[in-house]
């Protein structure tokens, strides 16, 4: 079983660099099949470094992150999700983002997934949050790309108590593998109640 770890201040900066490839590596796989760029995501991760966010790794035996997730408060991120969020009765400021979690697949299946929520889950109670949420890329079902094996994660987020928010869907845009240009995705959004 990986070591899970709740990263801050040093112990962070020193490993955006790690978690930042990790992030490549993970999202070039279906659903995101995201081309992306060492520079982008450690300015992105630099966010995390602001208080109210956490960031969660897991280490293999040797000390390598293998894994991790990210969260913060999602006013932090009302510019993105304020339009996905206008019809809803929840203020941004009683919500928690549950960012990304990415995890190399040789380590799936050991309930680190868990432990990434649970973290987060406990980090935003902490903070005073009434509700948890993250967004997740819509696909196509014949989408080329899908692999003959792809599992969603769906089961997971319902087991733990998280639902789709019916029309709660947010846009960006990325570089898709072979695409010349970023384009822009749907992502749907669930919550729960904390």
């Amino acid at each position: 079983m990986s070591r899970i770890r709740v990263l801050t201040g040093d112990d962070l900066r020193n490993a955006l660099d790690d978690v930042a490839r990790l992030r490549i590596t993970v999202f070039r796989s279906f659903p995101y099949l995201y081309d992306g760029d060492a520079a982008y995501e450690r300015d992105y991760l630099q966010a995390y470094l602001k208080p109210g966010a956490v960031v969660v790794v897991a280490e293999d035996d040797e000390g390598r992150i293998v894994g991790a997730s990210t969260g913060a408060p999602m006013e932090d991120h009302a510019e993105d999700f304020a339009a996905a969020f206008a019809d809803r009765p929840e203020r941004l400021d009683e919500i928690f983002y549950c960012a990304e979690s990415v995890l190399l697949p040789e380590h799936r299946g050991e309930g680190i997934g868990h432990a990434f929520f649970d973290a987060r889950e406990d980090h935003a109670r902490s903070l005073g949050r009434r509700y948890a949420a993250f967004c997740s890329v819509i696909r196509p079902a014949d989408h080329p790309d899908r692999p003959a094996d792809y599992r969603p994660l769906d089961g997971f987020w319902r087991k733990r108590g998280y639902a789709p928010l019916p029309g709660v869907v947010a846009r960006f845009s990325w570089k898709d593998l072979g695409d010349a240009e970023a384009t822009e995705k749907p992502l749907q959004f669930w919550m729960r109640e904390l």
